[in-house]
């Protein structure tokens, strides 16, 4: 059991990468805070035998209150958080692409709310804990969008920040924080049930492994970065792409 006795967080803990993630640390013994800004969500990932032993907390993460919140129910039932995986993100529109010229600044302002603001209120309310505890693992949920993506130029600057943001924390809190950054490419989640069959083949076709990835890939990266196992490795954006490499 490579996380026997770690409490871990997970923010999106209701959507299928969140979900997985959730059940492939608890295979491993990790005791879990769960937490989606939808209860429904929340509270159907709670049938998983795995987790349930599991503090689910319906929280909106954007609002500082409620990310404290979060924070909160899990020290009081367990002490600790020694593991935050940062999953909310993705983009707040019934259309996954839009023209830049186009694009409203309410979509733009939501993109970077969304994908930001909730682990800039986690991290800044768990890593004094940790540093404290001179030990943790945050974990960030990217995108290979970082690269650049026609039509996402508001997800891909978020998500470029994502990682920016995740090398600058692996400088601040080093020695005792190992923060790092996972971007996949496709995942088999709900988004891709809104995509249009066209745009899953141009996807599809930019892959070296010729198909689209599954929550449970995400889930055994997280596993990695949040064992003992990547101990040395921090500053780090790993992708689980398929073989696409993103860079400017």
């Amino acid at each position: 059991m490579r996380l026997n006795n770690k409490v871990a967080l997970i923010t999106g803990a209701g959507g299928p990468m969140g979900n997985a993630i959730a059940n492939r640390l608890a295979e491993e013994g990790a005791q879990l805070v769960l937490t989606d800004i939808s209860e429904r969500r929340l509270l159907a990932a709670a049938t998983d035998t795995l987790t349930d032993g599991a503090e689910r907390v319906r929280a909106d993460i954007r609002v500082r209150s409620e990310a404290y919140k979060v924070v909160e129910a899990g020290v009081a039932r367990f002490g600790r958080i020694d593991i935050l995986v940062n999953v909310v993100g993705g983009i707040k529109d019934t259309e996954l692409k839009r023209p830049f010229v186009t694009m409203s600044e309410q979509r733009f302002d939501d993109t970077f709310t969304l994908n930001l603001k909730g682990s800039f209120h986690l991290i800044q309310i768990i890593a004094p804990m940790m540093i404290a505890n001179r030990s943790g693992k945050i974990v960030n949920i990217g995108s290979i969008s970082m690269s650049g993506e026609a039509g996402q130029a508001d997800y891909g600057a978020a998500k470029a920040a994502v990682v920016s943001m995740t090398r600058s924390l692996a400088m601040e809190f080093a020695p005792h924080i190992n923060v790092n950054c996972i971007s996949p490419a496709t995942i088999r989640t709900t988004v891709l049930d809104r995509t249009p069959e066209s745009e899953k083949k141009y996807y599809l076709e930019k892959t070296m492994l010729k198909r689209f990835g599954e929550p449970r890939d995400i889930a055994n990266a997280v596993l990695f970065l949040t064992s003992e196992e990547s101990s040395y490795i921090t500053g780090e954006n790993l992708c689980v792409s398929g073989g696409i490499a993103p860079s400017l």
